[in-house]
């Protein structure tokens, strides 16, 4: 991939400026790095999906590149808000999901959102609970940052330490570190269940 980063570069930047035919082209060079993104996420899921991880790419692209124009600075925010955009996927179907258990709005029929399409649902030995994730996400990004990246690539990507160090400028010591203390705080905030 990394010879293809000056294309990427590029392409992000016309992207960024609004031409709609990059993100046709940009899809193609990173295309194999978001499915095996997907795949990190869909192996933590029940096994009888009805979408594959496929499925999860084009969702995660079309909600990151579809719509107005999005800037991305580089490759590391492109993959980071790719992340992103998976993790909204997972956490919204727990919400839809959830919502339809207790017969609320989501129980009854008719337009069907892209939220509801069932990527995520938890399997049978995952008992997370994706909203109080997601809170505790929200305020470990708000005191620190980094940390927060590094539980998006570990956690929502499916990266390798050595990976995350590259992407953001660290040694992979500093990744292990960052993990675990951040595993630590999620804990806590969620009540041990992470």
């Amino acid at each position: 991939m990394s010879s293809a980063t000056p294309d990427m570069t590029v392409l992000l930047d016309r992207i960024g400026r609004g031409d709609e035919a990059a993100a046709g082209q940009l899809l193609p060079l990173v295309y194999d790095e978001l499915r095996r993104q997907a795949q990190a996420f869909m192996h933590r899921e029940r096994r009888d999906h009805t979408l594959q991880a496929t499925a999860l790419v084009h969702e995660a692209f079309v909600k990151m590149i579809g719509g107005a124009p999005a800037s991305f600075a580089s490759r590391r925010h492109f993959f980071n808000a790719a992340a992103q955009a998976m993790r909204r996927i997972l956490v919204d179907h727990a919400r839809t999901r959830g919502a339809r258990k207790r017969g609320g709005p989501a129980a009854g029929l008719g337009k069907v959102d892209a939220a509801e399409v069932d990527i995520a649902a938890p399997s049978a030995d995952d008992d997370t609970d994706y909203e109080a994730l997601d809170i505790a996400m929200k305020k470990l990004e708000a005191i620190d940052p980094r940390r927060h990246q590094v539980v998006m690539y570990r956690y929502f990507a499916g990266l390798g330490e050595q990976e995350i160090a590259d992407l953001l400028g660290v040694t992979t010591k500093t990744v292990q570190r960052d993990w675990k203390t951040a595993r630590l705080f999620l804990a806590a905030e969620m009540g041990g269940a992470c």
